[in-house]
């Protein structure tokens, strides 16, 4: 069987690992040097020679790579391999500029999806389980790099994609899918609707593989109870491959990274610098044996801490935590730090669905944050009254985690428009 299966290098003792990020990183780093000249340029434009790079603890002297660089040297300038050894581009979604383009060789694909393959066997996946993949296809990775996996495995794979919710129950119900693969919002809102169908007891899933989007440990469990599962997190980003860099375990406190073929770091987001073990600041990934599109020490934006501290399901890759948010995505109102994921923590707390949106704007020079919290259906029905009562109590819930004043405004069940792929929970008024 594939890498997936090698339970030797998961739980390989951290000197073995370090061996091999070792071996790979110094291979890695010469076929960037020598193949892609863009890398190359702004390696010695830092001041760093190929001769200062002796092994993986010299990392710290190279440059980083940004979404910048992606953009600047758009479509071919970091591809490391000639075209024709190309097989397949993803692209990501262009929500934030303009699209980025990531190239892979065959051999990239394989890797890649023994990452994702080692996600579901995590998950609980063998070769009689029926895995539903609702992410998106084409471009997004989400959909291509879960199938995958799900064949490396031998699932009977469901290729859905993402949306038509009805066709999705049908197949759900009538295939008995036990492995669900979508986005945390999109689960929240399949989970609503075969409630509202009244399909509960006619649903066979076990486990749910949920990521793409930041989610808070309350919604996991709203998930986990709604739809009868234990839910998964599974993390990546087209840059450095898709899905499955790291990956949920049984454990569910953090998500392995796919240490032989990544090598991750947690930089201070302002100044660069390195921080130790267990601190919080920005994920920074290297793909130590990516062909086509070998990135070294590529910012992701995310914030989150890492663990070296050996899990109890037996790996010992490093595990990161849930990212935090986005470094990117954090919102600063009236010079405090929020991140969405603590609005959704305090209205999960308080008992109300995953479904809100956030509106920041700016009046007579000052910041001001709204937020809109969707009722269920019997909470609306049952405290019509209560509506003032009840946007007050979180009015005083979010200032006790956020600090500042927030205004709330209770709305009617299904007036926030539902998401099929990744939820747009903020519009700030301030960038318009």
């Amino acid at each position: 069987m594939g890498n997936y299966y090698q339970k030797e290098i998961e739980c390989a003792s951290r000197e073995e690992i370090r061996r091999i990020q070792n071996e790979k990183f110094l291979k890695q780093f010469k076929h960037a040097w020598e193949n892609v000249p863009y890398y190359r340029k702004k390696v010695e434009d830092s001041g760093v020679s190929f001769d200062d790079i002796k092994s993986i603890d010299d990392i710290c002297k190279l440059p980083f790579l940004s979404k910048d660089d992606l953009r600047d040297a758009y479509p071919y300038g970091l591809l490391g391999t000639d075209l024709k050894n190309c097989v397949r581009i993803q692209s990501t979604s262009g929500t934030t500029g303009k699209r980025v383009v990531a190239f892979y060789t065959k051999d990239d694909v394989d890797l890649w999806e023994d990452c994702c393959a080692r996600a579901i066997v995590a998950a609980g996946g063998t070769n009689e389980d029926v895995c539903q993949v609702c992410y998106g296809y084409g471009l997004f990775t989400g959909g291509p790099g879960l199938h995958g996996g799900s064949h490396k495995v031998g699932c009977l794979t469901l290729p859905m994609s993402s949306g038509n919710t009805d066709r999705q129950l049908q197949f759900m119900t009538d295939l008995n899918a036990t492995i669900l693969c979508c986005t945390p919002s999109y689960a929240a809102y399949l989970a609503e609707s075969i409630e509202e169908r009244g399909l509960r007891d006619k649903i066979k899933l076990k486990a749910g593989i949920f990521g793409a989007e930041a989610w808070s440990e309350e919604m996991r469990a709203d998930i986990e109870k709604r739809l009868g599962i234990k839910a998964y997190d599974i993390y990546g980003l087209t840059e450095i491959s898709g899905p499955g860099v790291s990956f949920g375990c049984s454990e569910q406190k953090g998500m392995h990274i796919n240490e032989d073929h990544f090598y991750a770091e947690i930089i201070n987001p302002k100044t660069g610098e390195v921080l130790p073990m267990g601190s919080e600041g920005e994920l920074v990934f290297t793909s130590l044996d990516k062909e086509a599109f070998p990135l070294i020490r590529y910012r992701t934006k995310d914030i989150c801490e890492l663990s070296d501290e050996k899990c109890s399901c037996g790996r010992s890759f490093v595990r990161m935590a849930k990212p935090r948010g986005r470094s990117d995505d954090m919102l600063i109102i009236k010079g405090v730090n929020v991140f969405p994921s603590q609005i959704e923590t305090v209205l999960i707390e308080q008992g109300y669905p995953a479904n809100y949106q956030i509106i920041v704007d700016r009046v007579n020079h000052t910041d001001t944050i709204d937020v809109n919290v969707e009722m269920s259906n019997d909470n609306f029905s049952d405290n019509l009254g209560k509506i003032n009562e009840m946007e007050k109590s979180l009015v005083s819930a979010l200032k006790a985690m956020l600090g500042i004043h927030a205004n709330v405004h209770l709305v009617a069940p299904r007036t926030i428009e539902r998401s099929e792929g990744k939820a747009v929970r903020v519009i700030d008024k301030r960038k318009i």
